[in-house]
């Protein structure tokens, strides 16, 4: 009894120990269950991170072969911009050396042209003469030459030759003197200064070479058709087929004065046309009218004329110097025209002043001009005053 009476209270001690270690083990197990827990995220946050860990080391390594590739690109640029750069240097070079020979071969060009313009210039007034106008003339027929006379149903030809004279525009206080032999003109020109004496006074004049302007001569051969005849100012009321059918029956009308005809053009775009007849001589009558009356949609008078043929032959230029006229220049107005004209005359008939004969011999006082022309031969005819 005594024993299990001394036992209770340490019995009741143990069991308070219990209760307090059971308390502090359940603690133990919740802070357990709370370190787990953290453990646990902590495993998840660790878990998170080396995930991301290898997601930045993919991205860098992408990241760091776009850069090698970037960084190659780059440098495969930079080669072909210094390529690039190198051939249009090249280029440019090529241009430059280029455009210098361009400037170079402009600068001849140039020149030449230049050259060439001079040179037109110079035949221009070397023979200016060819492009003056010919004067309205009366024409001659002389005679009919007799192996054409087999043509002579078709058309009417001529011949007409052209010959223009030389001539010197004589200014004022100038004289020209045409000796009857060359040798006295040749010494007078060799002479710098002539003194004629005027009275009681002395005129220095300077015998000159003339140099004529160029002349031309040509023949010009025309043939007028006999048959033939142009129609215009037709107009363009009718297709063309039309308007043939009408030409030729409007020319075909002896009543009018024309004849039968033979065949008929016509161009609508122009207006023009060409009617040949059968029998010479009706084109030569019509022409002569200048007008016709053809029946169209209504009565119409339309312009005709001849059909001519011409062609340029024997052209020919000429150009020289008179052997046997001369030219005195720089003589002054001291005296009368007529008297001072007389006194020429004297002095340059002396062969004492290494004259001669005179054929001829004018001179015009200052403030006029006379243009003078060679007939033939230093023959001269002066023309009326300019």
């Amino acid at each position: 009894m005594a024993n299990i009476c001394n036992n209770l209270p340490i019995n009741g001690k143990m069991d308070g120990d219990l209760e307090e270690e059971g308390s502090q083990l359940g603690e133990a197990k919740k802070e357990l269950e709370t370190w787990k827990i953290k453990v646990e995220r902590a495993n998840d946050v660790k878990a998170r991170l080396i995930l991301e860990k290898l997601e930045e080391d993919e991205a860098k390594t992408k990241a760091q072969q776009e850069m090698s590739a970037y960084v190659k690109r780059q440098e495969e640029c930079q080669k072909e911009f210094t390529q690039s750069m190198t051939t249009v240097q090249d280029e440019i070079l090529k241009l430059g050396k280029r455009k210098q020979d361009l400037l170079n071969k402009l600068k001849r060009c140039q020149d030449e042209l230049e050259a060439e313009r001079a040179e037109s210039t110079k035949l221009k007034q070397k023979f200016k003469v060819i492009c003056a106008q010919i004067p309205d003339t009366e024409v001659k027929f002389s005679a009919q030459n007799k192996e054409e006379k087999e043509d002579n149903s078709q058309q009417i030809r001529g011949v007409f030759a052209i010959s223009q004279r030389p001539t010197v525009l004589l200014q004022g206080g100038q004289a020209l003197i045409t000796f009857e032999e060359e040798k006295v003109a040749s010494q007078i020109l060799k002479i710098a200064k002539c003194s004629v004496s005027c009275d009681n006074i002395s005129l220095d004049v300077k015998p000159k070479r003339i140099t004529m302007d160029p002349t031309v001569k040509f023949e010009v051969h025309l043939d007028v058709s006999r048959k033939k005849l142009k129609v215009s100012n037709v107009p363009p009321s009718m297709p063309e087929e039309r308007m043939k059918d009408r030409l030729e029956m409007s020319f075909s009308r002896p009543s009018q004065g024309g004849g039968e005809v033979e065949s008929v053009e016509y161009d609508k775009n122009t207006g023009t046309g060409q009617i040949t007849f059968l029998n010479p001589g009706v084109a030569e009558i019509l022409a002569l009218m200048g007008w016709y009356l053809v029946d169209l949609d209504s009565e119409v008078n339309v312009q005709v004329g001849p059909i001519n043929k011409y062609q340029l032959r024997k052209f020919q230029t000429f150009c020289g110097s008179p052997k046997r006229t001369i030219l005195l220049d720089d003589i002054e107005d001291r005296v009368d025209e007529e008297e001072l004209q007389d006194n020429l005359e004297i002095h340059f008939q002396k062969p004492s002043n290494y004259g001669g004969e005179i054929e001829s011999i004018k001179y015009i006082s200052r403030g006029k001009a006379l243009q003078a022309f060679f007939l033939c031969e230093n023959k001269l005819k002066m023309d009326n005053q300019l």
